[in-house]
């Protein structure tokens, strides 16, 4: 988080990837980017307008030739006067730019700083700024999709609605409390627990809607488990695509975890096939089989891995972790796919790695275990402390409905719907910890 020292300063840095390419973009901003383009180019551009021109150092020396863009302030994505080079993708012409920028009044800019500017600046509110990282970050068209919904504002749009109506319950309460020897009557009552209650309702909406978007952004871990043998490395390959690992008839064949990143259907899937877990006397195995259970700790699903004709222990990993028990080479008993569903968190799946029957199964049940659903219009990309924020409002508007009902202090509702609404006011940033503003921007890519 930038400090009022150097909200002054003139930052530059490279826009666009580390390497080789058809073009290069220089990015300045700040108060002296008038004397950068001066110095760089000999004049500063109309506003808007895309020039042709040649890049020099402060000695005169030609560095360059591009396109050169400008756009005063305030109307800009930080605020600021901003200034953009474009020239041709070398990484020694872009550094050499950058030098002259420095020379010229710049500083290299932090990771994520560009955008920082824009939330402090109020271009961006705090969700949006996120949707900025998360939207270069997509691993998938969808993810991309609903990452731009909330660049667009349309999460934080709903999560001023819910400001909204949270603002008007107050001022109603509030109205009582300026008169403490009076009991609130039976009809204003009523008016404040259905206020309460179709404001839970819409939030719950929300937190579900932010879940979905957490999905996409996030994705899950799915780690395969079983005893050797039973064709967890098949169905990783089957799973990813290609061949990720090694598959022979030899027992004990994988022994460091493998790793596989794959799109399901829209969700993303980190895979990890583990060593084969079992007795053994080989203490590179024995690592295997330790990293193996340790995968298990952090999986959010759990594919176990045996035969048609066995039944492994159940028991292996944490038990509240979502399980899918897979009976892998039903092709040798002639068995058709099928699915048992023995709970909300307890699948039993039978396929074939070998022939890919019944992975179509196995894929809708790592679906459903991470509650995910196919992408609508209104899905936008969120985070886990987005999750968090709006959990912890539900909680506090929840505690203020039944004090509302059991007729307790007033003064004891209004403070839970105040806390309610600072957890609003944490997602766009109007009230969030510098620390925590440091935290996010500092994940950012330079140039952004």
């Amino acid at each position: 988080m930038a400090d009022e020292s150097t909200s002054s300063d003139t930052i530059v840095a490279v826009a666009t990837p580390p390497g080789r390419g058809g073009i290069g973009i220089l990015r300045c901003s700040g108060p002296a980017v008038k004397n950068i383009a001066a110095a760089l180019t000999g004049s500063l551009p109309a506003p808007r307008f895309a020039h042709y021109t040649s890049f020099r150092d402060p000695a005169g020396i030609l560095l360059d030739q591009g396109i050169v863009l400008y756009f005063p302030a305030p109307a800009s994505y930080t605020g600021e006067d901003v200034l953009e080079l474009q020239g041709h993708g070398g990484t020694a012409v872009l550094q050499q730019l950058q030098t002259a920028a420095i020379a010229a009044g710049a500083r290299p800019a932090r990771p994520g700083e560009f955008t920082e500017r824009a939330f402090l600046n109020n271009k961006l509110d705090l969700l949006q700024a996120e949707a900025t990282a998360d939207l270069i970050e997509s691993a998938s068209a969808t993810a991309a999709r609903s990452a731009l919904r909330s660049l667009q504002g349309v999460f934080s749009t709903q999560i001023s609605e819910l400001q909204n109506r949270l603002t008007d319950i107050r001022v109603s309460l509030e109205g009582w409390l300026d008169f403490p020897d009076e009991e609130i009557d039976a009809v204003s009552q009523d008016k404040l627990n259905a206020g309460l209650l179709t404001l839970q309702t819409e939030l719950l909406a929300l937190l579900d809607q932010a879940k979905q978007g957490r999905l996409l952004r996030d994705g899950i871990d799915v780690v395969i488990v079983g005893a050797p043998n039973v064709g967890k490395s098949s169905l990783i390959n089957r799973l990813a695509g290609y061949a990720a690992a090694i598959v022979t008839e030899i027992p004990g064949t994988t022994r460091d975890p493998i790793h596989a990143s794959c799109l399901l259907e829209g969700l993303q899937v980190e895979i990890t096939d583990t060593a084969g877990l079992r007795d053994s006397d080989d203490v590179i195995e024995q690592e295997g089989i330790r990293r193996a259970r340790a995968a298990l700790e952090q999986a959010d699903i759990i594919v176990q891995v045996f035969t048609d004709t066995a039944l492994a222990d159940a028991g292996t990993g944490p038990l509240t972790t979502p399980r899918i028990n897979v009976r892998n080479k039903i092709d040798l008993t002639a068995t058709a796919p099928y699915r048992e569903v023995q709970d909300s968190t307890n699948m039993v799946i039978g396929l074939s790695a070998l022939t890919g029957a019944g992975l179509e199964l196995l894929v809708d049940s790592i679906k459903q275990l991470a509650g995910f659903r196919a992408a609508g219009e209104a899905t936008f990309i969120a985070r886990e402390r987005h999750i968090t924020a709006l959990a912890t409002a539900h909680e506090h508007i929840g505690v203020a409905q039944a004090a509302l009902i059991e007729k307790h202090n007033l003064e004891l509702i209004a403070e839970e719907l105040r806390l309610a609404q600072h957890e609003f006011a944490t997602l766009t940033g109007e009230f969030t910890a510098d620390d925590l503003l440091g935290e996010i921007f500092s994940r950012f890519c330079i140039g952004k």
